[in-house]
């Protein structure tokens, strides 16, 4: 997960409208914000399914935002994470479990042919494919969001 923090010259009412107005209907994003009180206000953003099969690829990342009056009343502090969808998570722990699970037919079992090690050693090279990928991905991901949301901002 990573953080963002950074100081915007706008009051957080002001923000929220800013973001409910230029995210929600644009670029297929949902974006969900709580308020408090008028100090202090917590958004999500993720980007919308459209079709069923975005749901692991285009669905993988969670923005989390905090809006908070800074120590000046006409700044706000920003503090924004970027997270990963439990599902990818779910897939590699899913692949792994399953080439350690070939590994230990191997060595248990009595048939102990090279099929099965080559099965085992390409199912532990779809896992890190999927995670080097899926890494690159969320790097990219990243940076797209921090350049929406300054944007968005105007900082």
């Amino acid at each position: 997960m990573k953080n963002w923090n950074f100081k915007v010259k706008n009051n957080p009412a002001e923000i929220k409208n800013n973001l409910q107005s230029s995210l929600a209907s644009a670029h297929g994003f949902v974006i969900d914000i709580k308020s408090d009180n008028s100090s202090r206000i917590t958004f999500k953003i993720r980007k919308r399914l459209l079709y069923a099969w975005y749901i692991v690829y285009h669905n993988n990342l969670v923005v989390n935002g905090k809006l908070s009056r800074a120590d000046n009343q006409d700044e706000t502090d920003v503090h924004i994470s970027f997270g990963q969808n439990i599902l990818w998570k779910f897939v590699i722990l899913a692949h792994l479990s399953l080439g350690l699970s070939f590994i230990a037919a191997i060595v248990l079992g009595n048939n102990s042919g090279n099929s099965m090690y080559l099965l085992a050693a390409l199912t532990f090279a779809i896992v890190l494919l999927l995670w080097f990928r899926l890494q690159k991905k969320h790097k990219n991901d990243v940076e797209e969001y921090k350049k929406l949301l300054s944007e968005t901002l105007g900082f």
